[in-house]
């Protein structure tokens, strides 16, 4: 099971590294720490048939699978690739997430 320092966070723009969604990109729908894995906006999709239950009709559901988190890396829409990040501490004391290559900061 994951800690609690990840790498990315709900909301950020990643890009698959690996697989067969390598290099798109997507944003954070949710992270799931028992699974070691993130839901990313329309990447993974998965085709779910469910069985017609009282007024719920049946058919066939599309819905996004899980990405293992070591397979998806932080966007930079600067640098236009992924990148690493560095931690970096600002005058008031809140820390930040700078990209390693050009210095742009993900953490508002």
């Amino acid at each position: 099971m994951l800690g609690k320092n990840l790498h990315v966070k709900k909301g950020d723009t990643v890009m698959v590294v690996t697989g067969k969604d390598k290099s798109k990109t997507g944003k954070i729908l949710q992270i799931l720490l028992k699974k070691e894995g993130v839901l990313v906006e329309g990447l993974n999709v998965i085709k779910r048939h469910t069985r017609a239950k009282g007024n719920e009709p049946g058919g066939i559901l599309e819905k996004e699978a899980p990405i293992h988190i070591s397979n998806v890396m932080l966007y930079c829409g600067k640098c236009r690739k992924p990148v690493r990040t560095r931690i970096n501490v600002l005058e008031d004391g809140k820390k930040a997430r700078v990209c390693v290559k050009c210095g742009e900061s993900f953490d508002k």
